[in-house]
């Protein structure tokens, strides 16, 4: 299955990455490699996040824990789109 980074998923991959950088570039590289590697995961098991219950389809739109860091997606039947990525902490993004 493929996988596609919405703009607003790219842009909070930027956002998380910049924000870490300014104190440690290498944490920075560290967090973002693991983000897209969670991520990447989802090509094989593409139900492996929890079940977004306010979403109009729970079924089909998920959140994939990855460490701190949150990704929603959406499954269609020829790719994953992911949504937005965020860290736990930020709240949750819609």
């Amino acid at each position: 299955m493929n996988l596609l980074y919405s703009e607003d998923a790219i842009q909070d991959l930027i956002r998380l990455r910049e924000f870490i950088e300014i104190k440690n570039p290498l944490a920075a590289q560290r967090v973002a490699a693991s983000i897209k590697k969670g991520i990447s995961r989802l090509k094989e098991f593409p139900r492996l996040g929890v079940k977004v219950a306010s979403a109009p389809d729970p079924d089909v739109v998920r959140d994939l824990i990855i460490g701190d860091y949150l990704a929603r997606y959406l499954i269609t039947k020829q790719m994953i789109f992911i949504l937005r990525i965020w860290h736990h902490k930020e709240g949750i993004k819609i």
